[in-house]
């Protein structure tokens, strides 16, 4: 098993017929994804890679009615537009690629999809992947190996390096989910948290914030519920108060979203913190042996 996609889970592309979105849809089938349309308002009735593109997610799904996932790639002042026009259509699982989607889109949209009970991961994300299942998104598969150990991270960078490093150690990964870098999100880590614990083929998790934003302090009174293990690693301990670093969220004002207070508040619930990514294939270890013994 693996959670949000697998083998069967059929997907669709919305803005498919755009550079980035074709190249990558490529890429997802040959992974194995079971992508099933696309969609590009004016451009129904074409194919990309075999692929029939329609005009609306509505159209596609009077077609491919069994289509639970949807990724946009589709420009920022569009991407509240294709969202909820997913959502509308009975899409359960919008992966949204698209970054620096204005602010009060996204607060529109995680109502709406908090609502109808749609699960939106992203903006900004690169995706998620189950190693050798499926691919939704833009992640370099390379890097991910079939395995028991569950990923989530807000930064695509840290995602890979995560697998990297537990694939070294012999690991693997059941499903590696990119929450994405923009500041406002759909998804957050309490979210894919609740759906690895659910999940008979996780052992642990492996979460990675990074400074900004409080998601990983929402995220910690969870883990202390929790029967399996949570090892965490926050970036950015050594970032300037008020000067964003890398992504649009990753910023620090005032006390809130210090590294420092992820760190204390995930420590105190019972997570496993490590201070280096080298730490973590070996306290994923620990915190098995723990659990289980």
């Amino acid at each position: 098993m693996a959670i949000i996609i697998d083998k069967g889970t059929q997907t669709i592309i919305q803005g498919i017929t755009g550079r980035n979105a074709s190249l990558h849809a490529k890429f997802m089938m040959e992974y194995g994804t079971n992508v099933v349309a696309g969609v590009t308002p004016g451009k129904g009735g074409q194919k990309v890679e075999g692929v029939r593109v329609y005009d609306t997610v509505q159209q596609c799904m009077e077609d491919h009615p069994r289509a639970t996932v949807s990724s946009i790639w589709v420009p920022p002042a569009f991407a509240k537009d294709a969202i909820l026009e997913a959502i509308d259509a009975g899409i359960k699982t919008v992966v949204v690629i698209t970054e620096r989607i204005p602010i009060h889109d996204m607060l529109m949209v995680r109502h709406v999809a908090k609502e109808k009970n749609v699960m939106v991961i992203g903006g900004n994300t690169p995706g998620l992947i189950s190693p050798g299942k499926a691919l939704v998104g833009m992640l370099p598969t390379i890097t991910f190996r079939p395995g028991r150990i569950g990923t989530v991270a807000r930064s695509g960078a840290v995602t890979y390096y995560l697998a990297n490093s537990l694939n070294l150690a012999g690991f693997g990964e059941s499903t590696s989910v990119g929450l994405g870098g923009d500041p406002i999100l759909g998804a957050n880590f309490e979210d894919v948290l609740r759906l690895f614990q659910e999940d008979p083929e996780t052992d642990a998790v492996v979460m990675a914030g990074e400074i900004g934003g409080v998601y990983e302090e929402l995220a910690a009174p969870y883990v202390k519920e929790m029967k399996k293990p949570v090892i965490a690693y926050i970036t950015g301990k050594a970032a300037p108060q008020g000067k964003r670093l890398g992504h649009a969220g990753a910023i620090i004002e005032g006390t809130m979203g210090t590294a420092q207070s992820k760190i204390d508040a995930l420590r105190s619930n019972g997570a496993y913190l490590a201070e280096t990514f080298s730490e973590i294939p070996a306290l994923v270890r620990l915190a098995i042996k723990e659990r289980s013994g």
